[in-house]
């Protein structure tokens, strides 16, 4: 996954175009064509995360997508900044304190022990059943976890099930280029 600077930066302008077109207009953002970047045509799974301030507000994604990046960046974004339901929609007033994290993700792969999880390199994807969840490489960094402590933290917060039970669950890992314009 090679971006250069401005391709992230492009990203996070849709991202904040989006979010923003949506909270005042309700309306969805349609970046531009933009197949003089390459990177952002290409199909693969994303995440945003919007924060008010330092505070998390929203956080959508897909681990595979059928659009060209740039475009699921733009939806992502403003369903973050207003569909999320575990937190309040941002308001206009907020608009000003509004951050975003762009989290482009590689392919799931498939791992059978919690040794193969390496800590600020992988995030985790765990299903049981029919229950699925998953948490972001840089979660397990800043809350200063081990790969037991991830993979238990998942299961009950995220999966819903017992914290022992991931394992009995199905594993994936997956790596994720992080890049953003955080408000201080």
């Amino acid at each position: 996954m090679m971006f250069s600077e401005k391709d992230k930066l492009l990203l996070l302008q849709v991202a904040r175009e989006s979010i923003h077109q949506k909270v005042n207009n309700n309306a969805q953002y349609t970046p531009l064509n933009t197949l003089d970047y390459p990177p952002l045509n290409k199909k693969s799974g994303a995440f945003v995360s919007v924060y008010h301030k330092t505070k998390l507000r929203g956080c959508l994604g897909r681990f595979q997508s059928e659009k060209p990046l740039y475009l699921l960046i733009s939806g992502l974004a403003a369903s973050a900044a207003t569909a999320d339901l575990r937190f309040s929609p941002i308001l206009k007033e907020e608009l000003d304190g509004v951050a975003v994290e762009i989290s482009v993700l590689s392919p799931l792969k498939q791992i059978f022990h919690q040794n193969e999880i390496i800590i600020g390199k992988h995030g985790i994807y765990m299903k049981h059943g029919s229950k699925r969840g998953t948490l972001l490489p840089q979660v397990a960094i800043k809350q200063n976890w081990n790969a037991l402590q991830f993979l238990e933290f998942c299961a009950k917060n995220k999966v819903g099930i017992g914290k022992n039970e991931w394992m009995n669950s199905e594993l994936f890992v997956y790596e994720a280029l992080v890049f953003h314009n955080r408000i201080k």
